[in-house]
């Protein structure tokens, strides 16, 4: 008698079907031990980050009263970023990534306990906070190619997208998550409980590091340094669809990232500071909402369209936000936009790992690390000199257009980019 199997689930039928269809695709969980212990480790570290990314800002506005000094807590952290991001990213390539994992994860628990003593004293120094915010950020900056880099060497160049897509869903989630978390521990335990809360976390994420496999280099590869790094830069300039990720992000990011301009949309919608934070949480739920709908991302062959399409309704969705004239709907279109970028952010991540061969990949993680955390805060500055020109409307509504018109030219000018496909040979 022949064995009858369960159902597929993609023959059920309607809604059940559709559902199963779109679901973010778990399978590598079930199938790579490895991958399946770094994705859970680096989710709960990830929540554990977001915490200190409020409690830090929070601690210095108790302080000192003061806007200008938890702005300054950006100034801190942007250069130190930009900087080890690209030698992390030549340093992944030349030593063994999970080595690197592990003395990065100490170290950021060193510094998160740096945190926890600074806010344990009767008068807890303000300099501390911007010390630690600078090192927290070249550390977490020097680490993440390396932990980007060895996503393929996990699971496979095939299984890249839903590698990503899969680790997006703990990178939204922890951005949601986290913040709210954070200010309930502040309340609940105060500030040197948030950071033990976050020192905990480490554990997870170290432990992970600490079972994967040995991750040494495959070929001889050149001594990090500025050749190594210019070699990086090379290669991108000679490969137009890495070319066409770069130039298509850095553009939606420069003219269509009003984040800058949120604190006086609080005023404009009224409602202030409660406005203020669902304006931010918004393209984070969106975001997290397109990463737990992501089946259908496997599917896609054509990623460089894909990865157009996605950047022109990021655009479109951020002018639509600026035309908004009720809460509700601005907060709408926020959540489309931040669905849109996660989207992109997804298959950009995909062409950049399949387009590069291991021995660089640490360093093109590094260079999009830098240009990921650099192009917005340009953005920020575009948006808020605009709007002091001519008005928050005007601000938001032709940087959208912008980002649109922007990514247009983009694929007319790299053609090979817009015809990258993800099943043909690299």
């Amino acid at each position: 008698m022949t064995e009858v199997g369960p159902p597929d689930p993609a023959q059920r039928p309607g809604l059940v079907a559709l559902l199963s269809r779109l679901a973010v695709d778990t399978r590598l969980l079930r199938t790579e031990p490895a991958f399946r212990r770094l994705w859970f480790g680096q989710g709960v570290s990830a929540i554990g980050n977001q915490i200190t990314t409020v409690a830090i800002p929070f601690q210095v506005y108790r302080i000192t009263h003061s806007t200008l000094a938890v702005g300054l807590l950006g100034a801190a952290a942007l250069v130190p970023l930009l900087t080890a991001s690209l030698y992390g990213g030549a340093v992944a390539d030349a030593f063994d990534r999970r080595r690197l994992l592990i003395v990065t994860d100490i170290a950021l628990a060193l510094v998160s306990t740096g945190l926890l003593v600074n806010a344990s004293l009767a008068r807890p120094h303000l300099w501390a906070l911007y010390v630690a915010e600078l090192l927290g950020a070249a550390t977490w900056g020097f680490s993440r190619p390396a932990m980007d880099a060895l996503t393929p060497r996990l699971v496979g160049p095939d299984k890249v997208t839903e590698a990503m897509a899969l680790q997006s869903v703990y990178s939204t989630l922890a951005h949601v998550a986290g913040p709210a978390a954070g200010g309930l521990l502040i309340a609940g335990i105060g500030l040197p409980g948030a950071y033990a809360v976050d020192i905990a976390t480490f554990g997870a994420s170290l432990v992970a590091a600490c079972l994967l496999p040995s991750l040494p280099p495959l070929h001889d590869v050149e001594r990090p340094g500025l050749a190594a790094i210019r070699e990086g830069f090379r290669f991108v300039r000679g490969r137009p669809p890495l070319l066409g990720i770069f130039v298509v992000d850095t553009n939606a990011m420069i003219f269509g990232m009003p984040s800058a301009l949120f604190p006086a949309y609080g005023a404009h919608f009224g409602g202030g500071a409660r406005t203020v934070g669902f304006l931010y949480a918004a393209p984070f739920a969106g975001a997290l909402l397109a990463s737990l709908l992501s089946g259908w991302m496997r599917h896609v062959r054509r990623l460089g369209l894909a990865v157009s399409v996605a950047a022109a309704a990021w655009g479109a969705a951020i002018a639509l936000f600026g035309l908004a004239n009720g809460l509700v709907l601005g907060l709408v279109f926020l959540a489309v936009a931040g669905a849109a970028d996660e989207i992109s952010a997804v298959f950009r991540s995909t062409i950049l790992l399949r387009s590069t061969p291991d021995s660089l990949r640490g360093r093109l993680s590094g260079i999009e690390l830098a240009q990921v955390a650099g192009a917005p805060t340009l953005g920020n500055v575009e948006a808020g000199l605009v709007a002091s020109l001519t008005s928050l409307r005007f601000s938001v509504v032709s940087g959208g257009l912008a980002c649109v018109a922007g990514t247009l030219i983009t694929v007319l000018a790299i053609p090979k980019f817009l015809r990258y496909d993800a099943r043909a040979p690299e």
